[in-house]
């Protein structure tokens, strides 16, 4: 079943917040095997000029995974996840998310099309603090593949 064009443009309110945990911030690190002392050590981060630990780039797709189950859910847009491949991420910061943020996340749907019978969505996830602070933007493509051939 074809996406929806009709939701181009549709914007998904952010759920509840997400406080950045220095432990949560320490487990990413050490499971993309980044070893950057900001990210796991407190006293380094701070020589560095942050309050606390530092997330590595990456780890903005904690929130904007949890934020995009909102398009992924919608009914009304025929997206089939079961056929569902991620295509692509891309990450834009503002500044850098450190331990003790309180962030929420909206997600927009940017673009929607078919490509060799392949449905493409990209959404974009706006990371803010919970005071309205942009700290960052995500771009997912998400690829629904097309019904089998007989």
């Amino acid at each position: 079943m074809a996406l929806n064009p009709d939701f181009v443009g549709r914007v998904y309110p952010p759920g509840p917040s997400y406080v950045v945990a220095r432990e949560k911030i320490r487990e990413f690190a050490a499971a993309i095997g980044d070893a950057n002392p900001v990210s796991h050590d407190v006293s380094a981060a701070r020589a560095f000029g942050y309050a606390d630990v530092v997330a590595p780039p990456t780890f903005a797709v904690v929130l904007s995974l949890q934020a995009s189950g909102a398009v992924i859910r919608d009914p009304e847009l025929g997206l089939d996840y079961s056929r569902v491949v991620h295509g692509e991420q891309r990450f834009e910061y503002r500044r850098p998310i450190v331990a003790g943020d309180e962030l929420v996340v909206s997600t927009t749907i940017e673009s929607i099309r078919t490509t060799a019978g392949n449905d493409m969505i990209t959404t974009r996830g706006d990371i803010t603090t919970v005071e309205g602070e942009p700290v960052a933007t995500t771009r997912a493509l998400l690829v629904a593949r097309g019904p089998e051939e007989a």
